[in-house]
């Protein structure tokens, strides 16, 4: 296939929040920033200013929203958001830690660790639903920029069904890999769906040159 008929993306979850330290389930609520999701959202602006992005993509999700403008900004390109690639809703889950869901909802609970993709909890999405939301959203956008380098700013959730999607690995498989905040994972996009280039690349966060006045 000739590479004016791939897309190559790079699919980035947001800088940490204070959620993420507390293993309390974000989904779909606006949760910001912490200090640390800030900064590691300016150093991957830095580390990818570079690079050739035609365009920038996010969750309309306050989290992915304030990543993808530090991307944006390096870049020189606008930030177009797309509700299509947020998180999963987990409905009565969101605000719960992992510790309060197991102890308020064990059967919910379980079915959700199993990895059913026939299962989502009560006001929530089934995993099947979420997983091909997500599928067909990032297709769509791959297709409008076929031939093109675009960057996509989105939630752990929405990586794993793209690594899944790109790696051909079943939805109850259990997760082996990484979907770190602010790491840089890259696949293509063609006629034949997705295929992996490099996955959970946080070499970026760990620099301190890339930190402003220090580069």
């Amino acid at each position: 296939m000739n590479d004016d008929d791939l897309t190559r993306l790079v699919a980035i979850r947001h800088g940490e929040t204070a959620w993420n330290v507390d293993t309390r389930i974000q989904g779909q609520l606006d949760v910001g920033l912490n200090p640390t999701g800030q900064r590691q959202a300016e150093r991957l602006g830095r580390a990818l200013a570079g690079e050739q992005i035609d365009a920038v993509y996010s969750s309309d999700l306050g989290r992915a929203h304030d990543t993808a403008r530090a991307l944006a900004r390096h870049a020189g390109l606008p930030v177009q958001t797309d509700p299509a690639l947020r998180e999963r809703a987990f409905g009565v889950f969101e605000g719960m830690t992992f510790a309060e869901i197991d102890q308020r909802y064990p059967d919910a609970a379980r079915r959700w660790r199993q990895r059913d993709a026939g299962f989502g909890p009560e006001g929530g999405e089934t995993l099947g639903d979420f997983y091909a939301r997500v599928v067909a959203a990032v297709a769509r956008i791959a297709a409008r920029h076929r031939g093109q380098h675009i960057a996509l700013v989105t939630h752990g959730g929405v990586l794993d069904a793209l690594y899944r999607a790109a790696a051909r690995v079943a939805l109850d498989a259990p997760r082996t890999w990484q979907v770190g905040n602010a790491s840089i994972n890259r696949l293509l996009h063609g006629d034949h769906g997705f295929t992996l280039v490099g996955w959970a690349d946080r070499l970026h966060l760990e620099d301190p040159a890339l930190d402003e006045g220090t580069a």
